[in-house]
């Protein structure tokens, strides 16, 4: 790698670029699972900067923890963890965000972001897009197993990976 990747708890001020960075992951990610009037709507740069305003501020997220990599100052990625919303849920975390620049796949972001949201001792859940085969082998890699529950979000088909704990590298 030519220069220093380095993750680190997101601030306030990451807010537009933070939001830069989901939208393009986005439309990277899901052209042609997700409605193109979705990824290309003029205002979903404006809605995400609000939604990471609020995950950043928003008493009621004080639980979450939200991460960016960094390289040469700009970010090239994000992950936000936080409290399964479902109350029965048998996992400790959910990791709700994780997303890289294609650019930057392979540079170790992803890695570096799931270990700065999610401690290897808690036992976490995710969705991810299905069909999505490399976030799918990203999350194999890291220990976790579909645990055959699906669900379509915003048209999305998408399946549960979850992680036990004492998950060993």
């Amino acid at each position: 790698m030519s220069s220093s990747l380095t993750a680190r708890p997101a601030r306030v001020e990451d807010v537009a670029q933070m939001a830069r960075v989901n939208v393009r992951c986005w439309q990277e990610t899901y052209r042609g699972l997700m409605s193109d009037a979705v990824l290309d709507d003029p205002g979903f740069l404006a809605a995400r900067e609000r939604f990471w305003t609020a995950a950043l501020t928003d008493e009621r997220y004080r639980e979450n923890r939200v991460a960016v990599a960094e390289r040469d100052g700009e970010l090239v990625g994000i992950a936000m963890s936080g409290p399964p919303l479902d109350a029965g849920a048998a996992w400790a975390r959910q990791l709700y965000v994780l997303y890289v620049y294609a650019a930057d796949h392979g540079t170790g972001a992803g890695p570096a972001l799931l270990e700065a949201v999610v401690d290897p001792e808690e036992s976490v859940a995710l969705w991810v897009a299905d069909p999505n085969p490399r976030a799918q082998a990203f999350y194999r890699k890291h220990g976790f197993v579909a645990d055959g529950t699906a669900q379509v979000e915003g048209g999305v088909r998408e399946i549960r990976m979850v992680r036990g704990m004492q998950h060993s590298r």
